[in-house]
């Protein structure tokens, strides 16, 4: 347990609502998802990001995500998901604890159709050349 990580705080597991969890991962739906039915699968275990996920917590992260497409599938019926990991600060991770964003995604909203890589590819984040 690292004592400034929030999803460390035995705390927080009270607050949230965790929906589906096994012995080393758990899904949990924060108060204002993204969109309706998204959350974030997270390891039990302190794993500052994804690489330092064991094998074990690769293979019950995969059986938490498959429950939950499972559930959500039959209750809010998403045309698609958007499924990532943030590393690092530059790649937008805010909490240093491995988290798997899980979102369902629906045809009527606004940006249906848009996944990870629109954003990147736009023209405004093109890197600029370096200075010889």
């Amino acid at each position: 347990m690292h004592t400034q990580c929030p999803f460390c705080d035995p705390l927080m597991w009270q607050r949230e609502s965790i929906g589906i969890e096994n012995a080393l991962c758990l899904f949990i739906t924060r108060p204002e998802p993204v969109l309706a039915g998204s959350g974030l699968i997270i390891p039990r275990a302190h794993r500052p990001t994804a690489f330092d996920l064991t094998a074990e917590e690769w293979q019950a992260s995969y059986e938490i995500l498959t429950r939950v497409k499972a559930q959500l599938d039959r209750t809010l019926a998403p045309q698609g998901y958007t499924l990532g990991w943030n590393v690092g600060a530059v790649g937008g991770q805010e909490v240093f604890h491995a988290h798997m964003h899980v979102i369902p995604r629906f045809a009527d909203e606004p940006y249906a159709g848009r996944g990870l890589r629109w954003w990147l590819k736009q023209e405004q984040n093109r890197r600029q050349p370096k200075s010889q």
